[in-house]
């Protein structure tokens, strides 16, 4: 008999710490779930929906000695271009970084596991980037310099760019080429700003953007 009120207490105990534990597994992976910030305005007039399969943003970057650089891709989650008289007057976009990749669109290699680390873009912190377009001015035809404001690592700097925006039937296509300095957002790694005798190890401060934006109304 008390072999057997032993066993059955056992039990007891494994139970509530196996269903304890999935409890508090549930619970982390719930709050670490990656939240979106924008909120669209779908089906209104001048507002255009950026299409996420056809636009992609490439990026680039490289050691300030030698020819050794790494271009990869990363895409935007959702956003909006707002569009009157044909002409661009603001947006904004939202980038997931978990989306990261090499140019060899590899999403789990040392590179990109590295590029979401604390050292550079600390993805789990900070699953999202944005961008929020200000305006467009023009320089000739469908040539414009945009100027907004760029959100990496919960960080805002004022960014412009030059970009070819073409506005017909209904669709607008953006492409332009975006240079940062990293280390304003506080991307330090192996920067010589901040690291001494790094030599040839010395990554460049700068990171090119090429984006290429689809959206419809």
């Amino acid at each position: 008999m008390n072999n057997k009120l032993s066993n059955i207490h056992l039990i007891l105990i494994l139970s509530l710490f196996f269903f304890g534990c999935s409890g508090t597994e549930k619970k982390e992976n719930k709050n670490n779930a990656s939240k979106s910030s924008l909120s669209l305005h779908f089906g209104e007039e001048n507002y255009a929906i950026i299409d996420t399969k056809q636009s992609v943003i490439t990026w680039k970057g490289s050691n300030l000695v030698g020819s050794n650089s790494h271009t990869g891709y990363i895409y935007i989650s959702q956003g909006e271009l707002i569009v009157k008289n044909g002409q661009l007057m603001g947006g904004k976009a939202e980038v997931d970084m978990n989306t990261i990749e090499d140019e060899d669109h590899g999403k789990d290699n040392t590179l990109v596991n590295h590029l979401k680390d604390p050292d550079f873009f600390d993805v789990k912190k900070f699953p999202f980037s944005t961008i929020v377009l200000d305006k467009a001015t023009s320089i000739n035809g469908e040539n414009k310099k945009v100027k907004g404001k760029l959100t990496i690592k919960g960080i805002t700097h004022p960014v412009s760019f030059p970009a070819k925006i073409e506005v017909k039937d209904e669709i607008v296509k953006m492409s332009g080429k975006l240079v940062i300095d990293r280390t304003k957002w506080d991307v330090r790694y192996k920067s010589g700003k901040f690291y001494a005798l790094l030599a040839d190890q010395t990554i460049s401060d700068s990171i090119a953007f090429d984006i290429k934006i689809v959206a419809k109304k």
